[in-house]
């Protein structure tokens, strides 16, 4: 049966032009559930993953509640992190392009407070953020929800597993009550349930079930002690060669061991955990979104919210304990019609763990034989493109244009050897062709960008 289209709904007509312009023609099953009631203004309760296109179904929604001539925040977005908060802003943006004068906040940590209340203070109609950050703007009352319509909690099974509750709830309770609720989360943990109930009001119930879903994933599953994995994941690296892959542990002190593990195999691997720095945490997804490194390797709540494309390999490393989140990693990969490849390692202690995952998925776990896992040499395999650091941003008032056209203006380089360009408030990446990193190099080291002289350096 043919998805809806999106001109089938009561959605604001600025709203549906520029949705036809940025390519929305059909609904995703959970825009298809859920848009409609949320245009009608009720709450609902959604489990919906990353990459399903929810962020689009609460972005119309608060869009068409929202009055632009008035000078005051009237949606609220929370998110479990950074990336996620900023992935949802830059969207609604994308969203409300064809609507007048609509300011999207940011409010996340890594950011100065001064300059996040000085942006409020010029006045803004949503607000995307951490529960951290919303929490410091209301306490130093350089934020007021009084006038909210519209507040969503994004991915909130996560921020319930990273303590954020009672900071939950301290924000829900700075706003009306008179509010449309939108609840979205991956899984449908009991304390969803329960969060439902605490903030919400006759919320309508609405589920995309992860394994109906005809994702064209090649899942294979692996017995194996726990000091034979290293073996075994580098074999099946050097056997498959995948361009992007992610790679689930469960402690930051794991991801970071095996990040250094691989690195001396000579694979292009970095770690993302907790512990990171918010600057190196963006260098990291800059490079990893770049495909200028091959391997991430993660935990859950690191992971969470991740802007990840066309994702090879989905590796887990350590089972989750979980079928709901193992499903949920695995989905990352064989998007968008193309093959996907899945390895899950076990040890024979946690065999009922693979059981738990066959009685979800309503399928049987294909096994792999058990066989000796060698540490072998193979020839090492690079990432397809490298990125470049450059001391200038959205301060500088760079922007990707200034960064290509800096690029191509010599035809020494064509449009097609640079990839994906992210600029930040103080730094900038572009990832170029590996073939062309060195004279991309000379050309932004040597050249001027907007006129100005800016560092350079490769990131790595």
């Amino acid at each position: 049966m043919d998805s809806k289209k999106f001109s089938e709904l009561a959605i604001k007509p600025s709203i549906l032009k520029n949705l036809s312009t940025l390519g929305y023609k059909s609904m995703t099953p959970i825009q298809e559930k859920a848009l409609g009631p949320v245009l009608a203004g009720k709450d609902i309760l959604a489990q919906a993953k990353t990459g399903s296109g929810k962020t689009a179904a609460f972005g119309i929604g608060l869009l068409s509640q929202l009055d632009p001539t008035k000078k005051e925040i009237q949606s609220l977005v929370i998110c479990p992190t950074r990336e996620l908060a900023e992935q949802v802003a830059k969207e609604i943006r994308r969203l409300a392009r064809q609507m007048t004068n609509v300011k999207v906040v940011t409010l996340c940590g890594g950011s100065p407070l001064g300059a996040q209340a000085a942006s409020l203070e010029h006045g803004a109609h949503c607000i995307v953020g951490t529960p951290g950050r919303i929490e410091d703007h209301l306490g130093r009352k350089t934020l007021r929800l009084g006038r909210i319509k519209t507040l969503v909690l994004d991915e909130a099974d996560r921020m319930l597993d990273m303590g954020f509750s009672e900071v939950l709830d301290y924000i829900v309770s700075r706003t009306p009550e008179q509010r449309q609720t939108l609840l979205f989360s991956a899984t449908y943990p009991e304390n969803i349930q329960s969060l439902s109930k605490k903030y919400q009001k006759e919320a309508i119930s609405v589920r995309i079930e992860s394994t109906k879903e005809s994702l064209k994933i090649e899942e294979t599953f692996f017995e194996i002690d726990e000091e034979h994995k290293e073996n075994l994941l580098v074999n099946l690296l050097h056997e498959n060669r995948p361009e992007s892959t992610v790679i689930f542990c469960q402690t930051k002190q794991k991801c970071h061991e095996l990040a250094l593990y691989l690195k001396k195999k000579d694979f292009s691997a970095l770690a993302i955990h907790g512990d990171l720095e918010q600057r190196e945490r963006s260098e990291v997804l800059a490079l990893f979104s770049h495909k200028s490194v091959s391997i991430l390797v993660a935990t859950d709540v690191a992971a969470r919210g991740l802007d990840i494309k066309n994702l090879t390999a989905v590796v887990n490393y350590d089972i989750s304990r979980d079928p709901e989140v193992h499903v949920h990693r695995i989905g990352r990969t064989g998007r968008a019609g193309k093959e996907g490849l899945a390895w899950t390692f076990y040890t024979k202690r946690e065999k009922h763990r693979v059981k738990a995952i066959e009685e979800y998925q309503d399928k049987k776990a294909l096994v792999a034989p058990a066989k000796e896992y060698k540490d072998i040499s193979s020839k090492t395999f690079y990432p397809p493109m490298v990125s470049f650091c450059i001391a200038g941003g959205k301060k500088s008032k760079l922007r990707p244009t200034d960064i290509l056209g800096a690029l191509t203006v010599s035809k020494e380089l064509s449009g097609s050897d640079v990839g994906k360009i992210d600029i930040f408030d103080f730094h900038s990446f572009v990832a170029i062709k590996q073939e062309k990193a060195k004279k991309a190099f000379d050309i932004l080291a040597e050249g001027k960008i907007k006129g100005r002289f800016f560092k350079v350096r490769k990131a790595s």
